[in-house]
Protein backbone atom coordinates (compact mmCIF):
# COMPACT_ATOMS: atom_id res chain seq x y z
CA UNK A 1 0.00 0.00 0.00
CA UNK A 2 1.50 3.53 -0.74
CA UNK A 3 2.20 5.12 2.31
CA UNK A 4 0.64 8.74 2.09
CA UNK A 5 2.58 10.30 4.84
CA UNK A 6 6.09 9.79 2.92
CA UNK A 7 3.86 10.87 -0.39
CA UNK A 8 2.81 13.91 1.60
CA UNK A 9 6.47 14.68 2.90
CA UNK A 10 8.06 13.97 -0.46
CA UNK A 11 5.95 16.46 -1.87
CA UNK A 12 6.46 19.43 0.80
CA UNK A 13 10.16 19.34 -0.53
CA UNK A 14 8.82 21.57 -3.93
CA UNK A 15 8.66 25.05 -2.80
CA UNK A 16 11.34 25.81 -4.98
CA UNK A 17 9.80 24.38 -7.98
CA UNK A 18 6.66 26.19 -7.06
CA UNK A 19 7.64 29.48 -6.64
CA UNK A 20 9.49 29.45 -10.30
CA UNK A 21 6.38 28.98 -12.05
CA UNK A 22 4.49 32.16 -10.77
CA UNK A 23 2.03 32.93 -8.50
CA UNK A 24 -0.64 31.72 -10.76
CA UNK A 25 0.59 28.40 -11.45
CA UNK A 26 0.52 25.32 -9.26
CA UNK A 27 1.78 25.58 -5.64
CA UNK A 28 3.72 22.71 -3.96
CA UNK A 29 0.75 22.73 -1.64
CA UNK A 30 -1.44 22.30 -4.37
CA UNK A 31 0.16 19.55 -6.16
CA UNK A 32 0.49 18.26 -2.70
CA UNK A 33 -3.73 18.42 -2.29
CA UNK A 34 -3.95 17.41 -5.70
CA UNK A 35 -1.84 13.88 -5.04
CA UNK A 36 -2.94 12.94 -2.21
CA UNK A 37 -6.56 13.65 -3.32
CA UNK A 38 -6.08 11.03 -5.95
CA UNK A 39 -5.22 8.57 -3.55
CA UNK A 40 -8.54 7.49 -2.62
CA UNK A 41 -8.37 5.04 0.54
CA UNK A 42 -9.66 1.83 -0.55
CA UNK A 43 -12.21 1.09 3.09
CA UNK A 44 -13.36 -2.06 1.09
CA UNK A 45 -9.75 -3.99 -0.10
CA UNK A 46 -8.64 -2.84 3.69
CA UNK A 47 -11.34 -4.71 4.84
CA UNK A 48 -10.89 -8.01 2.64
CA UNK A 49 -14.51 -7.19 1.24
CA UNK A 50 -14.85 -7.68 -2.06
CA UNK A 51 -17.07 -5.41 -4.12
CA UNK A 52 -19.28 -6.41 -7.42
CA UNK A 53 -21.06 -5.52 -10.27
CA UNK A 54 -24.84 -5.38 -9.30
CA UNK A 55 -26.87 -7.22 -11.72
CA UNK A 56 -29.61 -8.59 -9.11
CA UNK A 57 -31.51 -5.06 -8.56
CA UNK A 58 -31.82 -2.61 -5.11
CA UNK A 59 -31.26 -5.07 -2.59
CA UNK A 60 -30.60 -3.79 0.91
CA UNK A 61 -28.20 -7.14 1.45
CA UNK A 62 -26.12 -5.84 -1.49
CA UNK A 63 -26.22 -1.96 -0.12
CA UNK A 64 -29.09 -0.75 -2.58
CA UNK A 65 -27.90 1.50 -5.18
CA UNK A 66 -25.06 4.03 -5.77
CA UNK A 67 -25.63 7.63 -5.22
CA UNK A 68 -25.01 10.34 -8.04
CA UNK A 69 -22.22 12.75 -7.62
CA UNK A 70 -25.17 15.60 -6.62
CA UNK A 71 -26.31 13.32 -3.72
CA UNK A 72 -22.59 12.92 -2.18
CA UNK A 73 -21.72 16.66 -2.12
CA UNK A 74 -25.37 17.60 -0.54
CA UNK A 75 -24.68 15.42 1.60
CA UNK A 76 -21.29 16.15 2.03
CA UNK A 77 -22.43 19.68 2.15
CA UNK A 78 -24.60 18.95 5.00
CA UNK A 79 -21.49 17.77 7.30
CA UNK A 80 -19.80 20.97 7.09
CA UNK A 81 -22.28 22.91 8.86
CA UNK A 82 -24.70 23.00 12.49
CA UNK A 83 -27.99 23.54 11.41
CA UNK A 84 -31.58 22.72 13.75
CA UNK A 85 -32.62 19.21 13.15
CA UNK A 86 -36.76 20.04 13.17
CA UNK A 87 -36.57 23.43 11.18
CA UNK A 88 -34.72 21.38 8.27
CA UNK A 89 -37.05 18.56 8.33
CA UNK A 90 -39.72 21.39 8.31
CA UNK A 91 -38.44 23.17 5.59
CA UNK A 92 -37.12 20.04 3.45
CA UNK A 93 -40.79 18.59 4.28
CA UNK A 94 -42.37 21.54 2.85
CA UNK A 95 -40.15 21.73 -0.54
CA UNK A 96 -40.83 17.98 -1.38
CA UNK A 97 -44.35 18.39 -1.19
CA UNK A 98 -44.15 21.34 -3.31
CA UNK A 99 -42.29 19.14 -5.89
CA UNK A 100 -44.42 16.21 -5.40
CA UNK A 101 -47.70 18.30 -5.45
CA UNK A 102 -49.04 16.57 -2.51
CA UNK A 103 -50.21 18.30 1.25
CA UNK A 104 -46.71 17.57 3.28
CA UNK A 105 -43.98 15.23 3.31
CA UNK A 106 -41.04 14.06 5.45
CA UNK A 107 -37.58 12.40 4.79
CA UNK A 108 -37.79 9.04 7.23
CA UNK A 109 -35.54 6.19 8.21
CA UNK A 110 -36.20 4.23 4.95
CA UNK A 111 -39.53 2.94 3.71
CA UNK A 112 -39.68 0.62 6.66
CA UNK A 113 -38.95 3.85 8.92
CA UNK A 114 -42.00 5.75 7.13
CA UNK A 115 -44.54 3.04 7.80
CA UNK A 116 -43.35 2.66 11.58
CA UNK A 117 -43.36 6.56 12.32
CA UNK A 118 -46.71 6.86 10.14
CA UNK A 119 -48.57 4.10 11.72
CA UNK A 120 -47.33 5.65 15.32
CA UNK A 121 -48.68 9.22 14.34
CA UNK A 122 -52.45 6.89 13.33
CA UNK A 123 -52.07 5.47 16.70
CA UNK A 124 -51.72 8.38 18.76
CA UNK A 125 -52.19 11.36 16.91
CA UNK A 126 -50.51 14.77 18.30
CA UNK A 127 -51.46 13.45 22.32
CA UNK A 128 -47.91 14.07 24.00
CA UNK A 129 -48.87 11.11 26.35
CA UNK A 130 -49.56 8.82 24.17
CA UNK A 131 -46.72 9.28 21.88
CA UNK A 132 -45.19 8.44 25.29
CA UNK A 133 -47.32 5.32 25.69
CA UNK A 134 -46.43 3.60 22.81
CA UNK A 135 -45.77 0.44 22.04
CA UNK A 136 -48.65 -0.13 24.46
CA UNK A 137 -52.06 1.23 22.71
CA UNK A 138 -54.23 0.63 25.64
CA UNK A 139 -56.87 2.92 25.00
CA UNK A 140 -56.10 3.72 21.13
CA UNK A 141 -58.00 2.28 18.10
CA UNK A 142 -54.70 0.01 17.18
CA UNK A 143 -56.49 -2.40 14.30
CA UNK A 144 -54.97 -2.41 11.26
CA UNK A 145 -56.90 -4.04 7.94
CA UNK A 146 -54.80 -4.88 5.16
CA UNK A 147 -55.72 -7.61 2.21
CA UNK A 148 -54.75 -11.41 3.21
CA UNK A 149 -52.43 -11.58 0.13
CA UNK A 150 -50.52 -8.25 1.11
CA UNK A 151 -49.11 -10.02 4.02
CA UNK A 152 -45.36 -10.09 3.94
CA UNK A 153 -42.98 -9.66 6.89
CA UNK A 154 -42.66 -5.70 6.54
CA UNK A 155 -45.66 -5.59 8.05
CA UNK A 156 -44.02 -6.16 11.33
CA UNK A 157 -42.98 -1.95 11.21
CA UNK A 158 -46.76 -1.44 11.72
CA UNK A 159 -47.10 -4.42 14.82
CA UNK A 160 -43.95 -3.00 16.13
CA UNK A 161 -45.21 0.44 17.43
CA UNK A 162 -48.05 -1.88 18.74
CA UNK A 163 -50.99 -2.07 15.72
CA UNK A 164 -52.92 -5.26 15.57
CA UNK A 165 -52.93 -6.51 11.99
CA UNK A 166 -56.38 -7.77 10.71
CA UNK A 167 -56.65 -9.53 7.32
CA UNK A 168 -59.26 -9.94 5.24
CA UNK A 169 -59.60 -10.87 1.37
CA UNK A 170 -62.58 -9.39 -0.49
CA UNK A 171 -64.33 -5.73 -0.02
CA UNK A 172 -67.47 -6.86 1.84
CA UNK A 173 -65.18 -8.94 4.17
CA UNK A 174 -62.74 -5.39 5.01
CA UNK A 175 -66.28 -3.55 5.99
CA UNK A 176 -67.57 -6.13 8.23
CA UNK A 177 -64.59 -6.36 9.88
CA UNK A 178 -64.46 -3.05 10.84
CA UNK A 179 -64.55 -2.15 14.48
CA UNK A 180 -64.34 0.62 17.15
CA UNK A 181 -60.92 -0.49 17.44
CA UNK A 182 -59.90 0.30 13.71
CA UNK A 183 -57.54 2.84 12.55
CA UNK A 184 -56.37 2.36 9.49
CA UNK A 185 -56.24 0.24 6.16
CA UNK A 186 -53.09 -0.81 4.88
CA UNK A 187 -52.03 -1.39 0.91
CA UNK A 188 -49.12 -3.31 -0.14
CA UNK A 189 -48.34 -2.03 -3.76
CA UNK A 190 -46.21 -4.33 -4.89
CA UNK A 191 -49.27 -7.39 -4.50
CA UNK A 192 -51.49 -5.11 -6.25
CA UNK A 193 -52.73 -7.73 -8.54
CA UNK A 194 -52.92 -10.51 -5.95
CA UNK A 195 -55.55 -8.60 -3.96
CA UNK A 196 -59.17 -8.32 -4.97
CA UNK A 197 -59.48 -4.75 -3.46
CA UNK A 198 -57.65 -2.33 -5.75
CA UNK A 199 -56.31 1.39 -5.28
CA UNK A 200 -59.46 3.15 -6.06
CA UNK A 201 -61.94 0.84 -4.16
CA UNK A 202 -59.41 0.89 -1.59
CA UNK A 203 -59.14 4.42 -0.86
CA UNK A 204 -63.18 5.02 -1.60
CA UNK A 205 -63.22 2.32 1.38
CA UNK A 206 -61.16 4.62 3.84
CA UNK A 207 -63.33 7.44 3.13
CA UNK A 208 -66.95 5.44 3.82
CA UNK A 209 -66.10 4.86 7.22
CA UNK A 210 -63.17 7.64 7.92
CA UNK A 211 -60.63 5.72 8.03
CA UNK A 212 -56.78 6.82 6.94
CA UNK A 213 -55.48 5.15 4.00
CA UNK A 214 -51.69 3.62 3.88
CA UNK A 215 -49.90 2.33 0.63
CA UNK A 216 -46.48 1.03 0.85
CA UNK A 217 -44.60 2.04 -2.31
CA UNK A 218 -41.02 0.78 -1.27
CA UNK A 219 -40.13 -0.63 -4.71
CA UNK A 220 -42.34 1.53 -6.94
CA UNK A 221 -39.88 3.95 -8.75
CA UNK A 222 -40.00 4.02 -11.53
CA UNK A 223 -41.94 4.93 -13.40
CA UNK A 224 -41.80 8.93 -11.83
CA UNK A 225 -45.66 9.00 -12.00
CA UNK A 226 -45.68 6.94 -8.77
CA UNK A 227 -44.47 9.71 -6.79
CA UNK A 228 -47.44 11.78 -7.94
CA UNK A 229 -50.07 8.71 -8.41
CA UNK A 230 -51.46 7.85 -4.96
CA UNK A 231 -51.67 11.25 -2.94
CA UNK A 232 -53.66 12.27 -6.22
CA UNK A 233 -55.84 9.05 -5.91
CA UNK A 234 -56.89 9.70 -2.00
CA UNK A 235 -54.11 7.70 0.20
CA UNK A 236 -53.14 9.55 3.32
CA UNK A 237 -49.96 7.82 3.48
CA UNK A 238 -47.53 6.89 0.84
CA UNK A 239 -44.44 5.40 1.62
CA UNK A 240 -41.35 5.48 -0.49
CA UNK A 241 -37.64 3.67 -0.52
CA UNK A 242 -34.94 6.61 -0.95
CA UNK A 243 -32.45 4.25 -2.06
CA UNK A 244 -33.90 2.41 -4.61
CA UNK A 245 -34.95 3.99 -7.67
CA UNK A 246 -34.69 7.46 -6.43
CA UNK A 247 -31.26 6.53 -5.76
CA UNK A 248 -30.75 8.76 -2.32
CA UNK A 249 -29.38 7.87 0.76
CA UNK A 250 -29.87 3.52 1.35
CA UNK A 251 -31.13 4.51 4.94
CA UNK A 252 -33.46 6.90 4.50
CA UNK A 253 -37.02 7.36 2.75
CA UNK A 254 -40.22 9.51 2.09
CA UNK A 255 -43.51 9.94 4.02
CA UNK A 256 -45.84 11.82 1.54
CA UNK A 257 -49.40 12.27 2.27
CA UNK A 258 -51.75 14.49 4.94
CA UNK A 259 -50.15 17.27 6.89
CA UNK A 260 -51.67 16.21 9.93
CA UNK A 261 -50.89 12.74 9.60
CA UNK A 262 -47.22 13.40 8.96
CA UNK A 263 -47.15 15.89 11.67
CA UNK A 264 -48.25 13.60 14.30
CA UNK A 265 -45.90 10.98 12.77
CA UNK A 266 -42.71 13.67 13.38
CA UNK A 267 -43.96 13.21 17.21
CA UNK A 268 -42.43 9.98 16.92
CA UNK A 269 -39.31 11.21 15.87
CA UNK A 270 -35.42 12.68 16.61
CA UNK A 271 -34.60 14.92 18.05
CA UNK A 272 -37.60 14.09 20.74
CA UNK A 273 -36.31 11.39 23.34
CA UNK A 274 -38.86 9.07 24.67
CA UNK A 275 -40.55 8.31 21.83
CA UNK A 276 -41.05 4.60 19.92
CA UNK A 277 -39.26 6.22 16.82
CA UNK A 278 -36.04 7.54 18.39
CA UNK A 279 -33.73 5.17 16.96
CA UNK A 280 -35.42 5.92 13.31
CA UNK A 281 -32.90 8.88 13.39
CA UNK A 282 -32.46 10.70 9.94
CA UNK A 283 -29.72 13.31 9.88
CA UNK A 284 -29.19 16.24 8.71
CA UNK A 285 -26.76 15.00 5.94
CA UNK A 286 -29.62 12.54 5.07
CA UNK A 287 -32.18 14.97 4.60
CA UNK A 288 -30.23 16.70 2.26
CA UNK A 289 -28.97 13.69 0.44
CA UNK A 290 -32.71 12.94 0.20
CA UNK A 291 -33.61 16.69 -1.06
CA UNK A 292 -30.64 16.42 -3.92
CA UNK A 293 -31.44 13.11 -5.12
CA UNK A 294 -35.56 13.59 -5.31
CA UNK A 295 -34.69 16.56 -7.26
CA UNK A 296 -32.33 14.86 -9.50
CA UNK A 297 -34.95 12.25 -10.12
CA UNK A 298 -37.61 14.71 -11.55
CA UNK A 299 -34.87 16.43 -13.61
CA UNK A 300 -33.87 13.48 -15.45
CA UNK A 301 -34.30 12.44 -19.13
CA UNK A 302 -36.33 8.99 -17.98
CA UNK A 303 -37.39 8.00 -21.78
CA UNK A 304 -33.65 8.10 -22.39
CA UNK A 305 -33.05 6.11 -19.70
CA UNK A 306 -35.51 3.37 -19.90
CA UNK A 307 -33.79 3.08 -23.69
CA UNK A 308 -30.18 3.16 -22.41
CA UNK A 309 -32.04 -0.11 -20.04
CA UNK A 310 -33.39 -1.66 -22.85
CA UNK A 311 -30.52 -1.81 -24.85
CA UNK A 312 -28.18 -2.92 -22.31
CA UNK A 313 -31.06 -5.65 -21.64
CA UNK A 314 -30.74 -6.47 -25.25
CA UNK A 315 -26.97 -6.81 -25.24
CA UNK A 316 -26.40 -8.75 -22.48
CA UNK A 317 -29.73 -11.60 -24.43
CA UNK A 318 -28.14 -11.19 -27.28
CA UNK A 319 -24.69 -12.17 -25.65
CA UNK A 320 -25.91 -15.59 -23.74
CA UNK A 321 -28.29 -16.80 -26.36
CA UNK A 322 -25.55 -16.38 -28.98
CA UNK A 323 -24.42 -19.60 -27.57
CA UNK A 324 -26.30 -22.92 -28.85
CA UNK A 325 -29.11 -24.24 -26.36
CA UNK A 326 -29.71 -21.04 -24.55
CA UNK A 327 -32.83 -18.62 -24.34
CA UNK A 328 -33.87 -15.73 -22.75
CA UNK A 329 -36.97 -13.66 -21.93
CA UNK A 330 -36.71 -10.11 -21.20
CA UNK A 331 -39.76 -8.55 -19.02
CA UNK A 332 -40.76 -6.11 -16.63
CA UNK A 333 -42.44 -6.59 -14.01
CA UNK A 334 -45.55 -4.68 -13.38
CA UNK A 335 -45.26 -3.53 -9.74
CA UNK A 336 -42.21 -2.85 -8.40
CA UNK A 337 -38.35 -2.58 -10.18
CA UNK A 338 -40.15 -1.51 -12.51
CA UNK A 339 -37.35 -2.08 -15.17
CA UNK A 340 -35.88 -3.96 -17.97
CA UNK A 341 -35.00 -7.54 -17.39
CA UNK A 342 -34.18 -10.75 -17.83
CA UNK A 343 -34.37 -14.49 -17.28
CA UNK A 344 -31.55 -16.48 -19.23
CA UNK A 345 -32.41 -20.20 -19.29
CA UNK A 346 -30.53 -23.62 -21.21
CA UNK A 347 -31.02 -27.23 -22.23
CA UNK A 348 -28.70 -28.62 -19.52
CA UNK A 349 -28.39 -31.57 -22.21
CA UNK A 350 -26.68 -29.59 -24.42
CA UNK A 351 -25.23 -26.44 -21.87
CA UNK A 352 -24.17 -28.80 -19.00
CA UNK A 353 -24.42 -26.28 -16.10
CA UNK A 354 -27.02 -25.20 -13.74
CA UNK A 355 -28.59 -22.12 -13.12
CA UNK A 356 -27.21 -22.20 -9.55
CA UNK A 357 -23.44 -23.24 -10.71
CA UNK A 358 -23.53 -20.39 -13.47
CA UNK A 359 -24.42 -17.67 -10.62
CA UNK A 360 -21.83 -19.09 -8.76
CA UNK A 361 -19.39 -18.16 -10.99
CA UNK A 362 -20.18 -15.55 -12.12
CA UNK A 363 -20.46 -13.87 -8.22
CA UNK A 364 -16.75 -15.68 -7.50
CA UNK A 365 -15.02 -14.56 -10.79
CA UNK A 366 -13.00 -11.59 -11.62
CA UNK A 367 -14.83 -8.81 -10.97
CA UNK A 368 -17.44 -9.89 -8.98
CA UNK A 369 -21.32 -10.29 -10.56
CA UNK A 370 -24.48 -10.78 -8.38
CA UNK A 371 -27.69 -11.99 -9.98
CA UNK A 372 -30.57 -13.08 -9.06
CA UNK A 373 -33.05 -15.91 -10.31
CA UNK A 374 -33.48 -20.19 -9.21
CA UNK A 375 -33.05 -23.31 -10.18
CA UNK A 376 -33.97 -23.35 -13.52
CA UNK A 377 -32.59 -19.49 -15.01
CA UNK A 378 -30.40 -16.66 -14.27
CA UNK A 379 -31.94 -13.24 -13.80
CA UNK A 380 -30.49 -9.85 -14.14
CA UNK A 381 -31.40 -6.00 -14.60
CA UNK A 382 -29.08 -3.75 -15.24
CA UNK A 383 -30.40 -0.33 -13.85
CA UNK A 384 -28.08 -0.32 -11.10
CA UNK A 385 -24.98 -0.91 -12.52
CA UNK A 386 -22.11 2.20 -13.74
CA UNK A 387 -22.78 2.25 -17.46
CA UNK A 388 -20.13 -0.39 -19.25
CA UNK A 389 -20.73 -2.68 -16.92
CA UNK A 390 -23.18 -4.69 -19.22
CA UNK A 391 -20.51 -5.17 -21.53
CA UNK A 392 -18.36 -6.91 -18.91
CA UNK A 393 -21.95 -9.22 -17.82
CA UNK A 394 -22.25 -10.47 -21.13
CA UNK A 395 -18.76 -11.44 -21.96
CA UNK A 396 -18.79 -13.16 -18.31
CA UNK A 397 -22.32 -14.70 -18.96
CA UNK A 398 -21.16 -16.10 -22.88
CA UNK A 399 -18.18 -17.23 -21.43
CA UNK A 400 -19.33 -19.37 -18.69
CA UNK A 401 -22.16 -20.93 -20.63
CA UNK A 402 -19.78 -21.59 -23.90
CA UNK A 403 -17.68 -23.35 -21.77
CA UNK A 404 -20.22 -25.74 -20.51
CA UNK A 405 -21.15 -26.87 -23.87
Amino acid sequence: MINRRKVIQSLATLPFAGSLLGANSLTAQSKTAAVVSSLRRDFFKELGLRTFINAAGTYTSMTGSLMPKEVIEAISYGASEYVNLDDLQDKVGERIAELLECEYATVSSGCFGAMSIGMAGILTGKDPEKVKQLPNTEGMKNEVIIQESHTIGYAQALTNVGAKVVKVKTAKQLEKAITDKTCMLWFLNAHTDQGEIKWEEFVALGKKHNIPTFIDCAADVPPVENLFRFTKLGFDLVAFSGGKGLRGPQSAGLLLGKREYIEAARMHTPPRGETIGRGMKVNKEEVLGMLAALELYLEKDHAKEWEMWESQIKLISDSATSVEGVKSEIHVPKYANHVPSIRINWDEKKVKISPNEVRKQLAEGHPSIQTVGDSKSVGMTTWMMVPGQERIVAKRMKEILSSAV
